[in-house]
C-alpha cells in the first residue's frame, strides 16, 4: 500500500524537509554531464533532456510541498532553523535550481531560442540571492541559536556555503548568451565574487573536517553518504574557474579592461588543474571510506544523493579540462565517472521512489520527538 509507513497521507506534507531537494541536483547534474560527454548520440542527449525536463518536474513538486508544510504547519517548520543537521539542507534548493538554469542554456536555447535568455537571466539572480541568504544565514544561525561540537561534525556544513560557488559556474555559463557586453561584465564580475564568497569559507570548513575525522573517525553509518560531499566544493572551484576564464579575456576588454582577462584565464586554468588533484584525492578517500561502511552496513536514507551530485560536478570538471587542455586522459577518465555517475544515480533513485511510496523517507527530524 501507498504511504503504508506514514499515519495520515497528508504527514508527506508535515513531514517534507529541503532534503528532497537534492534529488533535483543528482538528477540536474546528471542531465548536464550527459549532455557533456566527448561524443554525441541521438539517445543519449535525449536521455539527458529528459532528465533535465524530470528535474524541472521534482523541483516544482518539491516547492509546493515544501511552501505548503509552512502554510500548514508553520510552528512545526520553524523548527528546523534550531536543527544542525537538517536546516543546511536549504543549500540544496538554490544548487538545484542551479541545475534546471544550467540546462535552459544546454538544452532550452537549442530548442526554444534566444528569447528565453531574459527569464534565464533572472531565474540565475533569483538563484544569486537565495545562495548569498543561505550562505549567510544559516552560519549565522550556526554561531548564534544551534548546537554543535567538532566530534558530531559532518561535511553537511558545506551544504549552505557551497551555493553561491555551483552560481558562480551558472552565471560563467550564462555570459556568453547575454548580448550586452555591460551586463556580461556584471554578470562576470558577480559570478567571481560568488566564488570569492564561497570557497574560502568552503575550504576553511574542510580543513576542520580534516582535524575532526583524524581525532572522532568516521561518522555514523546513517551519515555514511555525506564524506563524498567535500568533493563538491573541491569540483565546483575547479569547475568555476574553467567557466568563467574562458569568456573572460573578451568581456573584460570590451569593458576597457584589456589583459585582466587574459590572466583570469591563465590562473583559473592552473589552480583548475591543481584543485581536480586536490578533488582527486579527496575522491579516493570517499571511495575508501565508503568501502568500510559497506563492510559494516549502510542504511539507506536521502543522504544517499550526496554520492551524485559532488562526483558529477567532478566529472563536469573532469571533461571540461579535457576539452580545454586536449588530453585523452581527462576525456576518458570524464566517461568513467559520467557512468559510475549514471549507475549510482540508478541505484539511489530506484531506492528514493521505493521508499517515498512507501513512505519510510518522509521523516522530519525537527519534530521527531513531538
Amino acid at each position: 500500500m501507498p504511504l503504508s509507513h506514514l499515519q495520515h497521507p497528508r504527514e508527506v506534507i508535515r513531514q517534507f524537509t529541503p532534503n528532497w531537494f537534492a534529488a533535483t541536483m543528482g538528477t540536474g547534474v546528471l542531465a548536464l554531464a550527459l549532455k557533456q560527454l566527448p561524443f554525441s548520440a541521438a539517445p543519449i542527449d535525449a536521455v539527458a533532456e529528459g532528465l533535465w525536463l524530470l528535474t524541472i518536474g521534482l523541483f516544482v513538486l518539491f516547492t509546493v510541498l515544501y511552501a505548503a508544510r509552512w502554510l500548514m504547519f508553520f510552528n512545526e517548520a520553524r523548527r528546523i532553523f534550531g536543527h544542525s543537521t537538517v536546516s543546511m539542507f536549504f543549500g540544496t534548493i538554490p544548487m538545484g535550481l542551479a541545475t534546471i538554469i544550467n540546462g535552459f542554456l544546454l538544452f532550452g536555447v537549442a530548442r526554444w531560442g534566444d528569447a528565453i535568455v531574459p527569464m534565464v537571466t533572472l531565474l540565475w539572480w533569483l538563484d544569486v540571492a537565495l545562495a548569498v541568504l543561505c550562505g549567510v544565514a544559516i552560519p549565522f544561525l550556526m554561531f548564534t541559536r544551534q548546537e554543535h561540537s567538532i566530534d558530531q561534525m559532518t561535511a553537511v556544513w558545506l551544504l549552505p556555503v557551497v551555493a553561491a560557488e555551483v552560481a558562480a559556474v551558472s552565471g560563467g555559463l550564462l555570459v556568453p548568451h547575454l548580448s550586452d557586453a555591460h551586463q556580461q561584465f556584471q554578470v562576470l564580475v558577480t559570478s567571481y565574487v560568488l566564488w570569492g564568497f564561497s570557497v574560502p569559507v568552503a575550504f576553511s570548513i574542510l580543513t576542520v573536517l580534516l582535524l575532526r575525522m583524524a581525532l572522532h573517525k568516521l561518522p555514523p553509518a546513517n551519515m555514511a553518504a555525506s564524506s563524498w560531499l567535500a568533493l563538491g566544493p573541491i569540483g565546483t572551484a575547479a569547475l568555476g574557474l574553467l567557466v568563467l576564464g574562458q569568456d573572460a579575456t573578451a568581456v573584460f576588454a570590451a569593458n576597457h579592461l584589456a589583459g585582466v582577462g587574459d590572466i583570469a584565464a591563465v590562473l583559473g586554468l592552473v589552480a583548475a588543474v591543481a584543485l581536480w588533484g586536490f578533488g582527486l584525492w579527496w575522491m579516493l578517500m570517499a571511495v575508501l571510506i565508503t568501502l568500510r561502511y559497506l563492510r559494516h552496513g549502510m542504511p539507506f536514507n536521502l543522504g544517499w544523493w550526496a554520492f551524485t551530485f559532488p562526483l558529477g560536478v567532478f566529472a563536469l570538471t573532469t571533461l571540461k579540462l579535457g576539452s580545454v587542455l586536449q588530453l585523452g586522459f581527462f576525456n576518458g577518465f570524464g566517461v568513467l565517472l559520467v557512468a559510475a555517475l549514471a549507475a549510482m544515480w540508478l541505484v539511489v533513485g530506484k531506492r528514493t521512489l521505493r521508499g517515498a511510496w512507501r513512505g519510510e523517507l518522509f521523516v522530519s527530524p525537527c519534530i521527531a520527538s513531538i
